[in-house]
């Protein structure tokens, strides 16, 4: 799915290895731990990047291979043009520490691309994709870092509420 913004187009595509370089590139100018978002690729080299995290992002979106504990997960780019900007995964369903916890939506945007609204428009896409999944409720559960409105203002845009809080999140529901 694909829409203008700012006379620009943008878009998710999933993880894939005909765009691993420009993929490779903006997951390196991410940092490994920023607002809650692991980024486990940094610092990877760009052969590691091509032979072991995307073919383990395209296993997970398909169910297969998936580490103890985790259920199966999307990871998209959000492209703005022809330059990825941002990062979303998107899970299929929650397992019980996740419907508590974190969610079914983590998303991260570059430092260089952020206050353009690119999230908050890559999550209305993100929305979208939920939509086409068999999501074990009518809501998309997210969370978010007490000490990052800029997100928590992305989440409230797209219809986010908060349904309680702990000394350092907010959690969030988005109907569907």
């Amino acid at each position: 799915m694909s829409k203008w913004y700012n006379n620009k187009m943008i878009y998710l595509k999933k993880a894939n290895l005909e765009d691993a370089k420009k993929e490779y590139e903006l997951i390196q100018k991410m940092p490994a731990n920023e607002n809650g978002v692991e980024n486990k690729a940094f610092g990877v080299s760009y052969d590691d990047f091509i032979s072991k995290v995307i073919p383990k992002w395209i296993d997970n979106d398909k169910g297969i291979n998936l580490e103890e504990n985790h259920v199966p997960d999307t990871c998209y780019f959000l492209w703005v043009d022809d330059t990825p900007v941002g990062i979303f995964k998107l899970r299929h369903y929650l397992s019980d520490w996740l419907r508590d916890n974190s969610g079914h939506v983590g998303f991260s945007i570059a430092k260089e691309y952020r206050n353009h609204g690119y999230a908050s428009e890559g999550l209305k896409l993100i929305i979208e994709e939920a939509r086409k999944l068999p999501i074990d409720t009518n809501e998309l559960y997210l969370r978010v870092l007490k000490n990052n409105p800029a997100s928590l203002k992305v989440q409230q845009k797209n219809g986010a509420k908060i349904v309680r809080e702990d000394d350092t999140y907010y959690y969030t529901r988005i109907p569907l």
